[in-house]
């Protein structure tokens, strides 16, 4: 999946508009056109797509979080994870909604993709880490899934 697949997706499952994705990017320091914003969620076939880059969907995901779940200003900012993959967008969906590994796990189900938790797990750990996998296309398309039919019902 691409930044932009990614953007459509979370797009869809907030059923939010385009201004809205614009300040939710605000929230995490990037202040990004709304044109720009617009381009990204065209098709690549489309005359004007704009390939979103890792550092704007970085910023986007920790907008997300602070959308939310609030910004604690006591804390630093969290540093950038570049580049951006599956695993990320995953980990990112999971703090910003508040997930615990139950909650992933009905999600997955509710999507007709069950994992067992040990495979669920290795998604979650850092790279470099022995149990690390990586996680694919086709899980976090049916975990975008899932998660937009357990959000608008």
């Amino acid at each position: 999946m691409t930044n932009n697949d990614y953007l459509r997706s979370i797009r869809f499952l907030l059923d939010v508009g385009d201004a809205r994705l614009v300040d939710i990017m605000k929230l995490s320091g990037i202040s990004v056109p709304l044109e720009e914003v617009k381009s990204y969620l065209l098709n690549e076939e489309d005359p004007g797509y704009l390939k979103m880059s890792d550092e704007a969907m970085a910023y986007f995901l920790d907008g997300l979080v602070y959308y939310k779940r609030g910004k604690d200003e006591t804390r630093p900012p969290v540093p950038q994870e570049l580049p951006i993959n599956n695993n990320i967008v995953l980990k990112k969906l999971r703090v910003a909604f508040e997930l615990k590994e139950d909650d992933m796990h009905d999600i997955l189900k509710l999507a007709g993709f069950p994992m067992g938790r040990s495979e669920l797990s290795a998604l979650l750990r850092k790279k470099g880490h022995i149990n690390y996998r990586e996680c694919g296309d086709q899980l976090l398309r049916n975990f975008l899934k899932g998660l937009t039919m357990r959000v608008r019902g």
